[in-house]
């Protein structure tokens, strides 16, 4: 069932989206070669519990593993897709780092994630970010009333393939609210004018997986991390985006 949200209530998410922003503008300005991700952890929980605020994934159980996510954001680098635990690993430069942040604050979730280059990164690199970035915003221009869900699906899977990438199929988009994750299911694939009709107070976590290789993936033996099966590079965004009456609004920019 599709939870609508009032303008109130999307007044206090775009607040947990701009922590969320703000976290990931942190993270981005100490980026470097030599760093640890688990830095990057420690800093981001620091600043969001400054601000009265929740990690949204920690002790998070979700819906494959068993065991409660252990880091306050996840940390996917290179070859890794998502859920990246953060922890001892080094980056390196030319690595290709995706950070996803979420936090409860006031009683609703914010959730986006970014992907950066570490140093100086090679064009094959550089081509992914720019392509899933633009997938992104592709999609999110989809995001008005009278649309379908379908449409933001298929902007994704269209600007993928026409850039020579493939999309993550078995990760998806969600709604959000007072719960991390509600319905619909936002794909990253699939036919357009298709789904449900895109209303007023409809809010998605849209997030584009695309892999350089093949769109098959599985799951680490820590139960969280999920790789490319191919070990070919991945990259992720993600914003929070409210369907309103004039069109959409990222609640997880500045």
């Amino acid at each position: 069932m599709i939870i609508y949200k009032s303008e109130d209530e999307i007044k206090i998410m775009k607040r947990a989206g701009e922590l969320v922003a703000n976290v990931l503008l942190k993270l981005e300005s100490i980026i470097k070669p030599g760093i640890t991700t688990e830095f990057l952890d420690r800093t981001a929980e620091e600043i969001i519990i400054s601000r009265n605020a929740k990690p949204a994934f920690k002790g998070y159980l979700g819906r494959i593993s068993k065991i409660p996510f252990p880091g306050t954001i996840c940390v996917s680098v290179n070859e890794e897709v998502v859920h990246g635990i953060p922890g001892k690993r080094i980056l390196y430069e030319g690595d290709l780092v995706s950070i996803d942040v979420g936090v409860q604050l006031d009683g609703f979730f914010g959730d986006a994630a970014r992907s950066y280059k570490v140093g100086r990164a090679g064009n094959k690199i550089e081509k992914i970010m720019q392509t899933t970035w633009d997938a992104l915003n592709d999609a999110i221009d989809k995001c008005v009333e009278g649309n379908r869900l379908g449409d933001i699906s298929h902007a994704i899977e269209s600007r993928a393939a026409t850039n020579g990438f493939s999309v993550v199929k078995d990760f998806v988009g969600h709604g959000i609210g007072r719960n991390m994750h509600e319905d619909p299911q936002v794909l990253n694939y699939g036919p357009a004018h298709q789904g449900p009709l895109l209303k007023k107070g409809i809010v998605l976590a849209i997030e584009p997986m695309l892999n350089e290789g093949e769109s098959d993936i599985e799951v680490l033996k820590d139960s969280w991390t999920v790789v490319t099966r191919d070990g070919k590079i991945s990259c992720h965004f993600e914003d929070t985006v409210a369907v309103t009456s004039k069109g959409s609004t990222i609640l997880t920019r500045l």
